[in-house]
């Protein structure tokens, strides 16, 4: 292990951290509305401490010539370590600023805008400045394209290489990656991603939000993330005329920054061989629109709703729930049971790979669907060869044995982390229910779980301890698992 260059790059990576707070800093320095003197001053202090732990972690990674590569290994710390310490450092404004969270309550907050999880330990969002519901919001937008894929479009202006970092950061581990240089393709997907952004915002405001509500919502929109500055989410908006029109607006949103971003840099090359193979995009729509029309078709037929109340509110919460987005605009534990099982699916499918989504993604999913009806298949045709090819690509045994193990695993979280969720919340009551939904809101990165962690309610009446373990779920779904286990391997850590 080369200590020196993982210090390096992550201390260069926190310096990016610190001057987004500092710019939050500055917005709350020039907002008119009261309370973000206190904002500015947590918002400075957090980046002035964060800036001097970067520019020692450089200092003592050293100061180099240009550096040809980054080792898979150093690279796979970084990414793990990288989270870590972005989500710690990302919680100081919560501590500095009141009026205040626990530190187990920051690094929670922290860690679920990073990861763009949506699941929040602030009771009364109004209680809090607007510089600090900003920084909340960029923390988000920040998490969303992946700090580390940010970084890779700056290291190839520093001369170091960052196909590893690149490879490694979870959103974007598609092959296709690796048809133009590395660095190239990083920054026109940070073009796409900012080209979202604008337009999503300007039609925000366009349908009468602030641009303080437009820019906080398309944040959270294009990242996929849920934090917004209302403690009805969403749903703050749907008593307007217009609401159904902005409820559209960001459900278009967040199923467009589910699919594969690479799709748009095929788009943009006009490879429509391409374009015509993915799969993923297919499925995730298909499955979105079938589940919106069950539960919409189920609540009319029991008389819970009329058919397009019901269709508008489950278009909003579907689309919300798989893209892991975590908006609300109602109350979907007040749906039947069954309708709540729908969304518990949604909950661990998530979104297509290489988006901003979180879950264990549609691509997965497809490899599963696809290798199970081959071995049905082959209990009464045992001499039939199958080629299974998942958007156009063939999936050879090997990476349909690492695809059934992941999901072996993340099954095996799931149930483990709710254990340890009842565990660490023994003697509260806690329930069965809010125990794994609390587990599927954090590892999936979908934001509200089910029971006391319900749409309408949040995780700051959790202890800290299960705070800070959630938060680690919410870091170990973001990086799929392997990057941030790794770091407790003391092998990783050996040098060389």
């Amino acid at each position: 292990m080369n200590h020196g260059l993982v210090l390096r790059i992550t201390g260069m990576l926190l310096l990016l951290e610190a001057l987004a707070m500092l710019g939050c800093g500055l917005f709350a320095r020039f907002d008119v509305v009261a309370g973000d003197e206190e904002a500015m001053a947590a918002l400075f202090k957090s980046g002035g401490i964060t800036a001097a732990l970067a520019l020692g972690m450089v200092l003592a990674g050293g100061v180099r010539q240009q550096i040809q590569g980054i080792p898979r290994r150093e690279a796979v710390v970084v990414v793990g370590l990288g989270w870590l310490l972005s989500s710690a450092c990302g919680g100081l404004p919560y501590l500095l600023c009141p009026p205040g969270l626990t530190p187990a309550g920051a690094f929670f907050e922290a860690a679920s805008g990073f990861t763009t999880t949506g699941s929040s330990a602030i009771m009364d969002l109004e209680l809090w400045p607007r510089g600090l519901l900003m920084w909340r919001s960029v923390t988000q937008w920040l998490g969303g394209i992946g700090i580390l894929v940010l970084f890779v479009a700056v290291l190839s202006y520093l001369g170091v290489g960052s196909k590893s970092l690149f490879r490694n950061e979870s959103s974007f581990r598609s092959g296709e990656a690796g048809v133009a240089r590395i660095q190239d393709t990083a920054l026109m997907l940070l073009k796409i991603y900012v080209g979202l952004t604008v337009v999503c915002a300007v039609g925000l405001r366009a349908m009468g939000l602030t641009w303080f509500n437009s820019i906080c919502h398309t944040m959270a929109s294009v990242s996929t993330g849920g934090f917004s500055p209302h403690n009805k989410s969403v749903g703050f908006y749907s008593g307007w005329g217009n609401g159904w029109l902005i409820e559209l607006w960001i459900v278009f949103f967040m199923a467009v920054c589910s699919l594969n971003f690479l799709l748009f840099v095929v788009i943009l090359k006009k490879n429509w061989r391409r374009f015509h193979q993915e799969e993923d995009a297919r499925w995730f729509l298909a499955i979105c629109a079938g589940f919106a029309l069950a539960i919409a078709g189920g609540r009319a037929l029991s008389g819970d709703a009329g058919f397009f109340e019901g269709l508008r509110e489950a278009v909003f919460v579907v689309v919300s729930i798989a893209s892991t987005s975590g908006f609300g605009t109602a109350d979907y534990e007040l749906w039947p049971t069954w309708s709540q099982a729908l969304l518990a699916l949604l909950m661990l499918m998530g979104g297509c790979a290489g988006s901003t989504a979180g879950g264990f993604k549609v691509g997965r999913l497809l490899v599963f669907l696809k290798s199970a009806r081959h071995e049905i298949v082959r209990t009464f045709r045992p001499n039939q060869v199958f080629r299974l090819v998942v958007n156009g690509n063939p999936i050879d045994d090997a990476a349909r044995a690492r695809t059934m193990f992941f999901l072996t695993m993340y099954a095996m979280i799931v149930v483990f982390s709710t254990a340890v969720v009842g565990f660490l919340e023994a003697g509260t009551g806690i329930s069965l229910e809010t125990c794994a939904g609390s587990v599927l809101a954090t590892l999936s990165n979908i934001g509200p779980g089910f029971g006391t962690v319900g749409p309408t309610e949040n995780f700051g009446h959790l202890r800290e301890s299960t705070q800070l373990f959630l938060a680690w779920l919410m870091i170990l779904g973001r990086l799929e698992l392997y990057a941030l286990l790794v770091l407790f391997f003391p092998s990783a850590w050996r040098r060389y």
